[in-house]
This record gives structure tokens, C-alpha cells and sequence, in this order.
């Protein structure tokens, strides 16, 4: 019984992060929230005593893809300033 509430908390965790990424909508922000969510299924992970899948997810999911989509975003922003820039002229 001692051992479920950590991982039943971990899994609240989880689920409210979850939640979270899907309600936020600028994606800056969302990338945060997902980014949170990424630490929290790594100690989730942890707890459930697999270190291996939460190295793995500690690099993946909290840091390479929170990257990507603000990589992504940024991207995308620049290109839609530079053509209205080209409409205006």
C-alpha cells in the first residue's frame, strides 16, 4: 500500500500536465506545458522502476521535442512576417 501513492500521484501528474498541453493554445506556451509533461512521465517512470525508459524520456520528451516545436514555431512566424513584408511593398 505505501508504495501506490507515490505512482498513484505520479500518474495525477501526468494526467493533469496531459491536460494541460491539450488546453493551452499558443504553442510557446503549449511546448512548456509539454516539456513539463515529459518530466513528469520521466518520474513517472522512474517510480515504476524502468530508469532506462525514463532516461529516455527525459531526453525526448522534456528537452528534443519541446526544441522542435518551438524550433518549428519560430519558423513558421518568421516566414508569415517576411510575406507581409513582401505584400506591403
Amino acid at each position: 500500500m505505501t508504495g501506490e501513492l507515490p505512482v498513484l500521484l505520479g500518474l495525477l501528474l501526468v494526467a493533469a500536465a496531459g491536460t494541460g498541453a491539450v488546453l493551452v493554445r499558443d504553442p510557446v506556451r503549449q511546448s512548456f506545458v509539454l516539456s513539463l509533461l515529459g518530466l513528469s512521465l520521466a518520474a513517472l517512470f522512474l517510480l515504476l522502476q524502468a530508469p532506462d525508459v525514463a532516461l529516455s524520456q527525459l531526453a525526448v520528451g522534456s528537452a528534443l521535442t519541446p526544441l522542435m516545436v518551438l524550433l518549428s514555431v519560430r519558423k513558421v512566424r518568421r516566414k508569415a512576417r517576411s510575406e507581409r513584408r513582401e505584400e506591403r511593398e
